[in-house]
């Protein structure tokens, strides 16, 4: 079977195509950026998933299942291009699934769709609408990309897809939005608050992409780890030292004073949980993650 990762060159894409040749799979990547040492069984193509040179990967290789992990956050590009990588992107890569003859496209999402809020539900299903558009702007290009992709469930019904939302990923490569976060000594809080953070090591999240290509989901699945982790808690296992600040000290310092660059508005991700219920994608993957809450953060305080 011939699969074509988009976003291959990343973290979890490197992972994810690893996991693929391990299970016998035919594996065509796409990313902008090199991958200088990949294994031999994988072909890369340097291009934009919204160019053309993309667009003759899929003609000319014709894969049978697609993956797209070609989306950033707003901390790794704080331009406007965001936008169109994560959402023009995402539309370039549903049509071409459709255009040719793809039966299979995964995408890839995150769990930060649903937003942190007081009167959240502690866990969050499927079927629930995104919160985060109205108070954290800049998720909404991550919302819309996701919100796209999941309308080509009734859009283009020929081809099996399923929308994954990802827990924050953690492990050795040090890289995400929770391990930029802990990436100082002191990692700051907001005074008053320590909520549950849900994380799954990197390893497993390529393991439920894989999971999910080889059971054909057809919808949308919440994918997560082990139990959620008060933050603070978090912090220490990682060798950290937690500091709480006031929140209106924290949001004038923001940038500055030794704080980390957060929008303001993602300060409501360090008070409130975001919690989701992933039982729908155990039962029907039977996945179970390998890594526990404190093997997960080992693995990442311990890389070099």
């Amino acid at each position: 079977m011939k699969v074509l990762v988009t976003g291959i060159s990343g973290t979890l894409g490197r992972l994810t195509a690893l996991k693929l040749v391990r299970h016998g799979y035919e594996v065509i990547g796409i990313d902008q950026r090199p991958w200088p040492d990949a294994p031999e069984e994988v072909e890369i193509v340097q291009a934009d998933i919204r160019k053309r040179p993309a667009e003759d990967v899929f003609r000319t290789h014709r894969p049978d299942a697609a993956i797209h992990l070609a989306t950033v956050t707003h901390l790794v590009t704080q331009s406007p291009d965001r936008m169109r990588v994560n959402l023009y992107g995402t539309r370039a890569f549903i049509h071409h699934c459709d255009s040719y003859g793809v039966k299979q496209a995964v995408f890839v999402g995150r769990h930060t769709f649903y937003g942190a809020a007081a009167d959240s539900p502690l866990y969050h299903t499927e079927d629930e609408p995104p919160m985060s558009t109205h108070a954290f702007a800049e998720l909404a290009d991550l919302v819309a990309a996701d919100l796209y992709a999941a309308s080509a469930l009734w859009r283009y019904p020929e081809i099996t897809t399923s929308v994954l939302r990802i827990v924050y990923t953690l492990g050795p490569s040090k890289h995400g939005t929770l391990a930029s976060f802990l990436h100082g000594p002191n990692v700051p809080l907001i005074m008053g608050f320590d909520p549950l953070f849900q994380f799954i090591h990197e390893e497993d999240a390529a393991e439920a992409i894989v999971s999910a290509l080889a059971h054909k989901l057809h919808g949308i699945y919440n994918v997560s780890g082990p139990t959620p982790v008060p933050l603070a808690t978090i912090v220490r296992a990682a060798g950290r030292r937690p500091l709480p600040v006031p929140e209106m000290l924290f949001k004038l310092g923001l940038g500055r004073l030794g704080l980390p660059y957060l929008p303001t508005s993602a300060i409501d991700h360090l008070k409130y949980p975001i919690v989701v219920d992933s039982d729908p994608f155990r039962r029907a993957t039977r996945f179970a993650y390998q890594y526990d809450e404190r093997e997960t953060i080992n693995s990442f305080r311990t890389a070099r």
